[in-house]
């Protein structure tokens, strides 16, 4: 899954992005849970994905204070 710029969340709805914080979280979880397991393919995604969940988190905050830019 490629990165999702802040840029590009902004067009998103609030729904949209409640949705897609609930996704990341729920990658997150399955994601650490491989990596205690010993069969996680790419440590770091946990972190990249940690970032994209950051950024939504960010971008919900901002739509959610009126501000949006």
């Amino acid at each position: 899954m490629p990165q999702v710029k802040a840029r590009q969340l902004r067009e998103k709805s609030v729904e949209e992005l409640r949705t897609q914080e609930e996704t990341l979280r729920e990658q997150i979880f399955k994601l650490r849970f491989q990596k205690a397991t010993g069969q996680s393919e790419n440590p770091q995604r946990v972190s990249l994905v940690r970032k994209e969940l950051a950024r939504v988190l960010t971008v919900l905050r901002e739509k959610e204070a009126g501000g949006g830019a």
